[in-house]
């Protein structure tokens, strides 16, 4: 590592451990603690797609859902360009500052339809700092946050092992979940099989003012597929943005 980049990891490493100390690990919201989520209206999700072969130009993407119909609210597409460079475990210094951007102009020009809580393709807590992107985006915006990953990170002894395809041979039916336990025993996240038609979970965690159960059944409520609903329309769009410039 070139000693400037060691440099700027340190930075943020001071940066993460600062900020993390805002992350609240409970339900804030009145919706939260009911049990069919009862005065939830609005669920947002982000993505940033990038073009082949170009790591540093993306299109960042915002959605708003009905909650629980899933229709469509808002979306916001723009193309970026990200200054920060790539450091594993520190993606949200280089991808939360578009989005952060675009929460805000939702917040300056249509305010009635900001989200009430925010999924974030990635973790949150489940992390090597316990500071993912979701926590990232979550402080920074004051938003309830939930991280949701596609892949399993190996973090402090959870690892793609054989008892680990074990546990998730025996999530036998949509909504089915395990902890992810740390070498320690802190639970950073849960194993979730979000869809009874997709045999692979999503990782759940706290990204911020959310309890890790109360984020894992409101994941699964908004999987119409395996991955929530809100995460996979800002996906779907942002790259269809792209194709349709042919900038892909």
């Amino acid at each position: 590592m070139a000693a400037p980049e060691a440099e700027l990891v340190l930075k943020w490493e001071r940066e993460q451990a600062h900020l993390r100390e805002s992350v609240k690990e409970e339900d804030t919201e009145d919706w939260q603690r009911s049990p069919d989520f009862s005065g939830l209206e609005r669920v947002g999700g982000v993505d940033l797609s990038f073009i082949k072969g170009d790591d540093i130009n993306a299109c960042a993407h915002l959605v708003v859902l009905t909650y629980p119909h899933m229709k469509v609210l808002y979306e916001d597409c723009k193309m970026v360009t990200l200054n920060a460079p790539y450091v594993a475990g520190f993606l949200g210094f280089r991808e939360a500052p578009p989005l952060l951007q675009a929460l805000e102009k939702l917040k300056n020009i249509q305010p009635n339809l900001m989200p009430q809580v925010l999924f974030v393709d990635g973790n949150g807590l489940f992390h090597y700092r316990e500071f993912g992107l979701a926590c990232h985006l979550g402080v920074l915006s004051d938003l309830p946050c939930v991280g949701v990953a596609k892949n399993l990170l190996h973090v402090e002894g959870v690892v793609r092992s054989e008892e680990h395809q074990l546990q998730i041979n025996a999530l036998q039916k949509s909504g089915d979940s395990f902890s992810l336990a740390t070498a320690s025993g802190r639970v950073l996240g849960k194993a979730l099989r979000s869809s009874q038609s997709s045999i692979k979970p999503v990782y759940v965690s706290v990204g911020h003012r959310i309890t890790l159960d109360t984020a894992v059944r409101l994941t699964h409520t908004c999987c119409l597929y395996r991955v929530p609903e809100p995460i996979r329309q800002a996906d779907i769009r942002s790259r269809e943005y792209l194709r349709c410039r042919d900038i892909t």
